[in-house]
């Protein structure tokens, strides 16, 4: 079975990450490439070498090469929206719309009310409806996989969590030099794009460990480190789950020092601590309570079992959305389900109202 898909968006994580996706499954076939403007559309073209691509643009208007055009073909069964945050959402109801299956990029939309608007037409379409599938590729990361079995084999009860990521945004970059990142309209700026990957990260280890650990409350400060990172790039924050554990989550892509990322999460059992590229498991040393017993799993490229070339779980990501159109029953992978970006959206949502309102702490409905 082969399935018709297009891209919905040119750029950087489109040209890097979705096109080697797309190539690489089994299931899917590139159709066509659409960006807002003709130059870029065409640029990705070229770099993709892809036999029979055509190029979609809306500027210039030019008859037969729209993105309706594009919607319109009977060929292309899905869409992949890859475009800047705050006009995903449009994009998405337009393909939602014409019939087609969709896998959009993280966050599910700019803001909160967006997105439960956004969810909430996306319910009304009759049936069948077609997939949605929100892209948070850090699910699919085969060291996060790894880390949340280790939590549910240890067990235990949540104690507490944290969160630490220390990044640093420079001018030079070619993330920071892309204009919708550069000049945001977005809440948030760098802390919802990149940030977003994080709290789900955070959020599926708790989800690994028994018990009602959604986080539904939050305390902490916003600030702004970096003069080209508006509207701010920092927030530090108490976190409290419905369990009543508690835990830090502290992001900056404002400074040089520190961890990149680290979420370690402790139960009564035991700890697990997730970075990228490895996995360390502490667990009760009974001869010695002052010593835990360690264990660091290798999750780099130097363990043949984590290939360099899957790293990032777009791949993974993508095989996934696939299957479900191929499986024929309209139901999403849960990792990648509206509802669970939403609940990320809503933590991250309540960092930012926190900051702004001077440490207040804020409640998640």
């Amino acid at each position: 079975m082969s399935i018709g898909i297009a891209l919905l968006g040119a750029g950087i994580f489109a040209q890097n990450q979705h096109l080697p996706a797309i190539k690489a499954s089994d299931l899917l076939s590139l159709k066509a490439v659409y960006s807002r403007s003709q130059s870029s559309a065409e640029a990705f073209a070229a770099k993709a070498a892809q036999p029979g691509l055509k190029v979609y643009f809306d500027e210039p208007a030019v008859a037969g090469r729209g993105l309706a055009d594009l919607l319109a073909r009977s060929d292309i069964a899905a869409v992949s929206v890859c475009m800047p945050i705050n006009l995903q959402p449009d994009a998405i109801r337009t393909a939602l719309a014409a019939g087609k299956h969709v896998i959009s990029e993280k966050p599910v939309a700019d803001t909160v009310a967006n997105a439960k608007a956004l969810i909430g037409d996306y319910q009304k379409i009759t049936s069948p409806a077609p997939i949605w599938a929100v892209a948070e590729n850090y699910r699919y990361q085969q060291s996060l996989l790894l880390a949340e079995a280790k939590l549910r084999e240890i067990g235990g009860d949540l104690v507490s969590f944290s969160l630490v990521s220390n990044k640093f945004v420079r001018p030079d970059g070619n993330y920071f030099n892309t204009p919708w990142r550069k000049n945001p309209t977005h809440p948030g700026g760098f802390l919802l794009d990149g940030g977003i990957h994080y709290v789900a990260a955070l959020r599926a280890l708790l989800g690994a460990v028994k018990g009602e650990n959604r986080i539904t409350k939050v305390a902490g400060t916003m600030s702004q480190l970096l003069e080209i990172l508006p509207p701010a790039d920092t927030v530090r924050n108490v976190a409290v789950t419905q369990g009543g554990a508690s835990g830090i989550v502290t992001m900056s892509f404002g400074t040089e020092f520190g961890s990149p990322l680290d979420i370690s999460v402790t139960t009564t059992e035991g700890m697990v601590t997730w970075r990228p590229k490895s996995v360390t498991v502490a667990t009760r040393n009974a001869a010695d309570p002052f010593k835990a017993h360690e264990a660091v799993l290798d999750c780099s490229e130097a363990n043949p079992a984590f290939p360099a070339d899957e790293a990032t779980g777009v791949k993974a990501e993508f095989a996934a959305f696939a299957k479900s159109i191929a499986a024929g029953n309209n139901t999403v992978d849960p990792r990648q389900s509206p509802a669970e970006a939403l609940e990320d959206l809503l933590v991250l949502e309540a960092m930012f109202d926190t900051g702004a309102a001077g440490a207040e702490p804020k409640t998640i409905a």
